[in-house]
């Protein structure tokens, strides 16, 4: 099944807002009905293909299967720009002035090698697509050449599984739900579990340097990351001989968050891990943001570590954010403080001792135990908030995302600074929004915090943002944040990431991209800046 081409994944799944909600929006933040529904995919018409037809036969030449290029509207309109609230809102309004001219599936290494050939050969620039869920522009090159998405979804296999190693090798078209299910029926578990699990696919784990919910537990997908196989136009690239080595700068890093502007990953081995027996959830509550803060932070650096470990603030715990599900009901608490989510995974045995022990430091630190009913109401709804922002937009509101991450003695002064930024700018722009934040991922010398803002969309909706997602750039790097933890730079952070590495690292990376990728034919403008 494709994803719904002008939101977020299934269709059937897609949900109004509850009247208390729409009530809420109208009288909180001023937010009235849209006039008129987004544009239906048959009305829209993009550009003809932009291909010629020397670079057509070429890449027809380079795909066996029949299907193998596709340049009809509605495969090319599904593959235009990714799933970010300003790619939504052009989608919607029939914007495809960006779409690339054909759609490329290949079926092996060899056919993407031979691809990238062929797009260095005619002068296309070629842009890895796999779920097509990037936030960041990862989706949307700067180019004037014409360009095609090379989807990756015909590469779906579980290579092999060593139980010795304790590995498994990945190609990169599988998504989330298809790659646990087929370790789950040999009885093992890869424990990544990002927000966009059920549409994102293994390879864009890869080259995002995605964090998956349970990362206190199973860590980032960049640990789990073994050895890679990637197509460049200039030829193959392997690595990861061992699973460690100090024979030199390993490359596997240099892969891993590329975004596809170095390369094309092929295949992943990664070390899996025996599917847990017990999974429990629950909920805790704690007076304030800082006191949970702290007490994620004690068990992050003395543990015992949760699988599972998350909290929000006041204002996601109130609007009911923690529990996407749950929003809008009764069943949320009258005074609810900040609700963090802790789970645990693993054999019965070392589960339930993990869970006394960790409760022991969780009541040290005032919370106030609130029972497995918020836990399990987080796991039911834990995929269901990209649904939500949908509902959003059809109800008139603007509401998009922004992570970053910063050392522990960073955090408080960091969360202020984005939240201020956020509700400045704009509330300076008529639009006073409600500025939401939780603790997403924890390690032992830091964190990461996840804004969600809600606000009325404004006379021109991406003119109104444009201006709040700089300011909250800016104030990400003055605090001392990162500019993404795990959505990715894209096109949309590029420049923060410069500024954020500087010019001798971004020199570096134009060093290593004029070495795999001559012809710059790989996402040009996506993470490193064109020369």
């Amino acid at each position: 099944m494709d994803m719904l081409w002008s939101g977020w994944g299934d269709p059937a799944k897609a949900a109004p807002l509850p009247d208390s909600v729409t009530g809420l929006l109208r009288d909180l933040l001023g937010v009235t009905p849209r006039e008129s529904g987004p544009s239906a995919l048959t009305d829209i018409e993009p550009p003809a293909p932009a291909l010629t037809e020397e670079a057509r036969t070429a890449l027809r030449s380079a795909v066996g299967a029949p299907e193998g290029l596709r340049e009809d509207a509605e495969s090319r309109i599904r593959h235009t720009r990714g799933k970010s609230t300003p790619d939504l809102l052009r989608i919607r309004a029939g914007e495809v002035d960006d779409i690339p001219a054909a759609v490329v599936l290949p079926g092996d290494h060899d056919e993407v090698l031979a691809v990238l050939r062929a797009c260095a050969d005619h002068a296309v620039v070629a842009v890895p697509f796999g779920g097509g869920t990037s936030v960041v522009g990862g989706l949307a090159p700067t180019t004037k050449r014409p360009f095609v998405a090379l989807d990756l979804r015909r590469l779906d296999r579980l290579l092999t599984v060593d139980e010795v190693s304790r590995t498994a090798t990945l190609q990169p078209g599988l998504r989330g739900p298809q790659c646990e299910a087929l370790l789950n029926e040999r009885g093992w578990t890869l424990g990544h579990f990002p927000q966009s699990f059920e549409w994102a696919t293994v390879g864009g784990f890869a080259a995002a340097r995605s964090s998956g919910q349970a990362s206190a537990g199973y860590g980032r997908f960049d640990e789990m990351v073994l050895g890679l196989t990637v197509a460049t136009p200039e030829g193959t690239l392997e690595t990861g001989r061992a699973p460690r080595s100090a024979a030199g700068p390993d490359l596997r890093q240099l892969v891993l968050g590329s975004e596809g502007a170095l390369g094309v990953i092929t295949a992943v081995t990664v070390r899996i891990r025996p599917l847990p027996e017990k999974r429990i959830y629950e909920g805790w509550r704690f007076a304030s943001f800082e006191a949970g803060t702290a007490a994620l932070r004690r068990l992050a650096q003395d543990g015992p570590r949760p699988t599972v470990l998350r909290l929000s603030d006041e204002s996601e715990t109130f609007i009911g954010l923690a529990q996407p599900d749950a929003i809008g009901s009764a069943e949320l608490p009258q005074n609810p403080g900040c609700m963090a989510i802790v789970g645990y995974e693993g054999t019965e045995e070392e589960t339930m001792a993990r869970r006394a022990v960790a409760r022991e430091v969780l009541i040290a630190c005032d919370g106030e135990y609130i029972g497995e009913e918020p836990g399990d109401k987080w796991e039911h709804g834990r995929y269901n908030a990209p649904y939500l922002r949908d509902a959003l937009l059809d109800a008139g509101a603007f509401a998009e995302t922004l992570e970053t991450a910063a050392f522990w003695s960073a955090i408080p002064g960091l969360y202020t600074a984005v939240r201020d930024a956020l509700t400045s700018a704009l509330t300076g722009a008529g639009t006073p929004p409600l500025v939401m934040c939780h603790i997403s991922h924890t390690y032992e010398n830091g964190a990461s915090l996840y804004f969600t803002v809600v606000s009325a969309q404004g006379e021109d909706a991406l003119a109104h943002w444009e201006p709040v997602k700089r300011a909250a750039n800016d104030a990400i790097l003055a605090a001392g944040g990162t500019i993404s933890h795990h959505h990715g730079v894209g096109t949309d952070h590029r420049d923060w990431y410069a500024r954020e590495i500087g010019p001798l690292g971004i020199r570096m990376l134009q060093a290593v991209k004029a070495e795999v990728d001559p012809s710059g034919v790989l996402s040009p403008g996506v993470l490193i800046p064109v020369r």
